[in-house]
């Protein structure tokens, strides 16, 4: 019997490659019969997946926690919890945001709010890299496109730390996770008040503005628009600047050169390598035979990007982290209709965070013994990186 997969277990949140290469060598439909789903593993059958809403559906959501699995999916998830052709009328609401010449444009005020948290982090000396400066990025760039208060930033980001954090072997969330998930709520609930009132240039008021089929949307899905854009969407951009930054400690010579001019290298290598988006699930929508086993309609089937991206059938020596790999075969932002509306500005944040950061430091150390992973079923990166470094 081979190695259990467990979405919630922090053994796989530790490290859930050797269990990925088991799956794809020997179990690519996999079966978890506790939690009751399939995963499928390999490049070929993630990619054809997700090139298949109609196949593998997103209507009830995709994550495998009870209380967010199902037809009420939506409600949180907003369009990730749809399929054509709902899912593409309310991403065509956000007109050019986050398109490339719209992230282009975008790219001064990157710039400028990555510096206003970095320069006074690298003046101490010595600083959490993954809390104060990885995941406050992104977080900060979405609060200013919604609209939220800079006074509120890093009080929306603790409760979204809560929000994506699971117990040792618990798919039910705790009571501290759900409190967060509400303050989260009357947040929202707030800023689209305030923005009914005194609309304003960020994306919250256009979204109030916009109309599908000639109607506007519901508080409920505004709440949940922006559950999407500030509570998930920016999560995985913050762990990925902070596995970036692990995995240059772990290889020196690849924080030498991502440091001095190969950011770009860096980032896309470690998108491939040790991607934050472990695990999206999907609804059968049909019964089909995947690797001669007859799956049932109506199964859950959860689809590992981050194995895919360490399959040899694509990447050669897929478990060595290589700074001139060819990554543009990479499904981290996912592929298809639900390919990830933000890839463009994720790309663009990593790239403006490790460039900064080679712009200031030209070396850095990283007390592993007190660095502390995060735990979610969905997501792989770290919530503390206690790190020092050489200011150039």
């Amino acid at each position: 019997m081979g190695p259990v997969y467990d979405p919630f277990s922090y053994a796989i949140h530790e490290d859930p490659y050797p269990t990925y290469a088991y799956m794809r060598e020997n179990a690519p439909l996999y079966r978890n019969e506790e939690r009751d789903f399939w995963a499928l593993s390999r490049y070929e059958d993630v990619l054809a997946a997700l090139r298949n809403p109609g196949l593998y559906s997103n209507r009830n959501g995709i994550s495998l926690e009870p209380d967010l699995w199902g037809p009420e999916a939506v409600k949180t998830s907003f369009f990730l919890a749809m399929d054509p052709p709902d899912h593409g009328a309310m991403r065509r609401l956000l007109g050019e945001t986050f398109k490339p010449r719209w992230v282009r444009a975008a790219e001064p005020r990157v710039r400028e709010l990555t510096r206003a948290r970095l320069l006074p982090l690298v003046e101490r000396g010595s600083f959490d890299f993954a809390g104060e400066f990885a995941a406050a990025v992104p977080n900060d760039i979405m609060c200013d496109l919604v609209g939220i208060p800079p006074a509120d930033w890093d009080r929306i980001r603790a409760d979204n730390d809560l929000l994506n954090h699971c117990e040792d072997g618990v798919e039910v969330r705790s009571a501290e996770t759900i409190a967060a998930g509400f303050r989260l709520a009357m947040q929202y609930v707030t800023l689209i008040n305030e923005r009914r009132r005194r609309p304003a240039g960020d994306l919250t008021s256009a979204m109030i503005a916009a109309r599908v089929d000639g109607e506007p949307l519901t508080d409920s899905q505004l709440v949940a628009f922006l559950f999407l854009m500030v509570s998930a969407t920016n999560e995985s951009t913050g762990k990925q600047i902070g596995l970036a930054w692990h995995h240059g400690r772990r290889l020196p010579d690849v924080a030498r050169a991502g440091l001095n001019g190969r950011a770009v290298d860096w980032g896309n290598e470690t998108l491939r390598y040790d991607s934050p988006s472990q695990m999206m699930a999907r609804t059968l929508t049909r019964e089909t035979e995947i690797h001669g086993t007859r799956v049932p309609a109506g199964a859950r089937v959860a689809l590992l990007p981050a194995a895919a991206n360490r399959d040899s059938a694509v990447f050669p020596d897929p478990d060595r982290f290589d700074l001139d790999r060819d990554t543009s075969a990479l499904i981290s932002f996912g592929h298809g209709p639900h390919f990830c509306l933000g890839a463009a500005l994720a790309r663009l944040e990593l790239t403006v965070a490790l460039e900064e950061a080679g712009r200031l430091i030209s070396d850095y150390d990283v007390d592993l013994d007190n660095a502390r992973a995060i735990h979610s079923p969905h997501q792989r990166g770290w919530a503390v990186l206690p790190t020092e470094v050489t200011r150039r």
